[in-house]
């Protein structure tokens, strides 16, 4: 009797999020398509909040390694969920500033790509750090990539503005990322693990066509 009481139960808790699959699906290719033509292109440069906002959806580095810091955090569960990404946050908005500053820091393409074969490679494995280590792991990316935002900033853009524009848009796709980790976890079968390495072993592909300049 136990046997077939659980079984109805998993039924039900995975009918909501098969219900919703196809929609995570189209919203994580939405976000993806505009960067496939190009890494870094010189559009979208509007002004202020909305030029901040769409630029990191023009870059398929920043985008791929924004979801996989959601999807990532997601894996780890508890805390991590939230901290992970805020830690991103806050660290890319230091590397912001001193790309608006015009600081200089070296190696910041190859960091950026090294990020997405990185964490795509966590995804992918599955791999399961110490809070602490995954809150340094993602900070150090963060600054690379807030950096390339902030250096990227139109000269008539308003700083602030710019700035409050791409830290939403990143929140905006670790939380789909968070959503697509969550929601892949809740698949029976090995369908949610085999989503998940295919889909981490493409991001950590991609970063490798990104450090040898092939996007």
């Amino acid at each position: 009797m136990p046997a077939t009481n659980k079984e109805p139960m998993m039924t039900k808790s995975r009918s909501p999020f098969r219900s919703s699959a196809p929609a995570i699906a189209l919203a994580l290719a939405a976000v993806a398509a505009p960067g496939i033509a190009s890494a870094h292109p010189e559009i979208f440069h509007t002004r202020g909040l909305a030029a901040g906002f769409s630029h990191p959806f023009t870059g398929l580095d920043h985008v791929l390694a924004m979801v996989a810091v959601g999807v990532f955090a997601a894996r780890l569960g508890g805390r991590a969920i939230w901290l992970v990404p805020v830690s991103f946050l806050a660290m890319m908005a230091v590397g912001g500033g001193l790309g608006m500053a015009g600081v200089s820091l070296p190696f910041v393409e190859i960091g950026i790509a090294a990020s997405v074969i990185v964490l795509g490679a966590l995804v992918a494995t599955r791999t399961r750090l110490p809070t602490l280590a995954a809150l340094g792991l993602v900070g150090i990316f963060a600054v690379f990539h807030g950096y390339a935002h902030g250096a990227e900033m139109p000269a008539d853009a308003g700083g602030l503005r710019y700035a409050a524009g791409f830290i939403a848009a990143t929140g905006t796709l670790h939380a789909l990322g968070v959503a697509a980790g969550l929601g892949l976890a809740r698949f029976g079968g090995g369908v949610g693990l085999r989503a998940t390495q295919i889909g981490g072993t493409a991001m950590a592909a991609a970063g490798v066509g990104l450090l040898f300049g092939c996007f």
